[in-house]
């Protein structure tokens, strides 16, 4: 019996938590930072490199406190002993403590907002302290890293946990902070990506308050400075935003906006955003420039790049926009030249005959008052039905190509059915009808 009893007590020592106590004693913060404020009073301690360390890193660590236990993934159910205390409130999947606001999803920690600093201005002296002790001893240049990029992380992820619910505000601040860290000597790189993640934020603000433009304008800028490259290239694309929501001072930002508009579709011409950004522009402002400029434009690049399938697409794009079908279409012809296997292509040129046949059918609409007999009816019903079936066969390339594509077997299950009554037709509505469902998991 004692045996057993023991086993039990074993059991539950295994399975109570051990509380990581993290209360935040912000007094003994303060009354450190206050020592450290007479140590660099004080000219021989002042002098030393460790004295301005100590300072920063107690900065940096008052900086961390509130949340340095939390990381997204956490298990709900671990917060308190995380914390070291229960939340005083739980509302709407947020975990409410003292000086932090833990957001979770799923029972799982998805962000955090920090609600007050441990020590006012932490940032800025942390900052000067580091850049201080640097000065007096380069050969510290490793310590420094080491604490810099420890804070320099934790803006960083503040940043992405901002994001997360939408405190926009609070992670363009974040990834500044994280970034202007990197100005210090001993980290000698500053990461362009937080420039664009601010800039990025900054002109999604503009929309509410046209004040962020000017600043996504000189973060994006200092992003593109330092070298910034993302796949698609919507630095142009956000950069755009910035200069055109500022247009109200002055000509010379449309001429900004066109510009950065321009930049970027020669050397990202896949880009739509960009290609509809220049379609805005170029439709809304007078004076701007003509969307039949970009065509030449384009046409002048394939001149020296006839094999540039980018740049093809692009010049589809503006055709498409411009409801010019035909240009469109051989424009993406002339992709598949190049790329005959290529889904994107494939399902493009069925959209666009589609569209093409979306267009003949309006103006078939349009005479119907005017046709007198049956015959002429047909005829012109056949012209409609020949300019759709013009799509059939991309489109089923396309779905050979991809065929977990709902978006493909979505349209041919509406071209078929559209088609039903030409002959053989039936039968692929029947057969894309039953893809379509099973994509979708309808039964």
């Amino acid at each position: 019996m004692k045996k057993i009893i023991s086993m039990v007590v074993v059991l539950a020592a295994l399975v109570v938590p051990t509380v990581t106590a993290q209360k935040i004693n912000d007094a003994s913060f303060k009354a450190k930072l206050e020592k450290s404020n007479a140590d660099i009073a004080n000219p021989k301690k002042a002098g030393k490199a460790a004295t301005w360390f100590n300072r920063g890193k107690l900065c940096a660590d008052a900086i961390v406190e509130p949340s340095k236990n939390l990381f997204s993934g956490l298990d709900a159910n671990m917060l308190a002993m995380s914390m070291g205390v229960a939340p005083s409130e739980t509302k709407d999947g947020v975990y409410v403590f003292d000086w932090v606001d833990v957001h979770t999803k799923d029972n799982k920690v998805k962000a955090w907002k920090v609600k007050k600093e441990v020590l006012p201005d932490a940032y800025n002296i942390a900052k000067e302290a580091f850049l201080k002790a640097y000065e007096l001893d380069n050969g510290m240049a490793a310590k420094i890293k080491t604490a810099l990029d420890a804070l320099i992380n934790h803006y960083a992820e503040l940043g992405s946990a901002s994001l997360d619910i939408s405190e926009y505000k609070a992670a363009i601040d974040a990834y500044l902070k994280a970034v202007t860290l990197q100005e210090n000597p001993a980290i000698g790189k500053q990461d362009s990506r937080y420039y664009f993640f601010a800039g990025q934020l900054a002109a999604f603000l503009g929309a509410q308050e046209a004040k962020y433009f000017a600043d996504g304008e000189k973060y994006l800028t200092k992003a593109n400075e330092l070298g910034y490259k993302d796949e698609q290239g919507n630095l142009y694309y956000f950069l755009f935003h910035c200069y055109y929501g500022q247009r109200d001072k002055g000509q010379d930002y449309l001429a900004k906006a066109k510009s950065a508009l321009l930049e970027g579709i020669e050397k990202y011409p896949r880009n739509e955003r960009i290609m509809e950004g220049l379609i805005q522009l170029y439709t809304s402002e007078d004076g701007v420039g003509n969307p039949a400029d970009l065509v030449e434009r384009i046409d002048k690049l394939l001149a020296e790049k006839p094999d540039n399938a980018d740049l093809w697409f692009a010049r589809g794009q503006v055709f498409f926009k411009l409801k010019n079908f035909d240009e469109c279409i051989n424009s993406f012809l002339k992709i598949n030249d190049l790329k005959p296997n290529d889904y994107d292509t494939n399902f493009y040129l069925g959209y666009f005959y589609m569209a093409k046949g979306d267009e003949v059918n309006r103006a078939f609409n349009s005479r119907l008052d005017s046709i007198n007999s049956q015959e002429e009816y047909q005829a012109g019903l056949n012209e409609v039905n020949a300019a759709y079936m013009k799509s059939l066969p991309w489109l089923e390339k396309a779905m050979e190509l991809k065929p977990e594509s709902v978006d493909c077997a979505e349209y041919l299950k509406v071209l078929c059915f559209r088609l039903r009554n030409e002959e053989g037709i039936m039968d692929k509505y029947n057969k894309y009808n039953a893809i379509y469902k099973k994509l979708k998991g309808i039964q």
